[in-house]
């Protein structure tokens, strides 16, 4: 079998931090190589020509999806003009509708990973980056009336609980409660 160019290699391991950083985010880090070189389209031995470890490429992963968070807050911001408290608010009815809900592989990185960034060492990249990633989205948030974590909070625990409750009238109460309580200031 041939070996694949240099262009093709990057493509290749593009391709693997994306499947990776979306799956981490659906189903845990603890996902197999093999189940995620599988979804990837690419062989389980492909992989230890592009990762050193697993753990290398988690750290890869979380980098790639708080990279994609802060853009979608720039592409936001940019959307409304810099009006940060219209894009503010366009944020939070996004995060807390059932389409956000029900696409934990699309979401938000902060509430998907928080439990596995738990259970990692307090050296590891993973953890630095997730840590810088919950300060920037928090920094984002704030408004000139109230912490920007607190609005964070607020919005990761709906979150995590309209998932847990999905199926229920409660997820959907819980959703547009906290929707309500964080548009209804600003």
């Amino acid at each position: 079998m041939g070996r694949v160019s240099q262009a093709q290699a990057e493509e290749n391991r593009r391709r693997v931090v994306e499947t990776a950083s979306r799956m981490f985010r659906e189903q845990g880090t603890h996902v197999s190589v093999a189940d995620l070189m599988k979804e990837a389209g690419l062989t389980h031995g492909g992989f230890y020509k592009q990762f050193a470890s697993k753990e290398a490429l988690i750290d890869e992963a979380t980098a790639y999806a708080f990279d994609e968070l802060a853009r979608l807050h720039r592409d936001g911001l940019a959307q409304h003009a810099g009006q940060r408290d219209s894009a503010q608010r366009a944020l939070i009815d996004t995060y807390l509708s059932t389409g956000h809900r029900d696409s934990a592989a699309d979401g938000c990185p902060v509430a998907a990973l928080a439990t596995d960034m738990a259970r990692e060492p307090g050296a590891r990249e993973a953890r630095r980056v997730y840590t810088e990633g919950v300060g920037d989205f928090a920094e984002w948030l704030a408004t000139e009336d109230e912490e920007g974590i607190i609005r964070l909070c607020t919005m990761l625990g709906a979150l995590v609980l309209a998932r847990a409750t999905k199926g229920s009238p409660l997820s959907e109460e819980i959703l547009a409660t906290a929707r309500a309580a964080l548009t209804a200031t600003g």
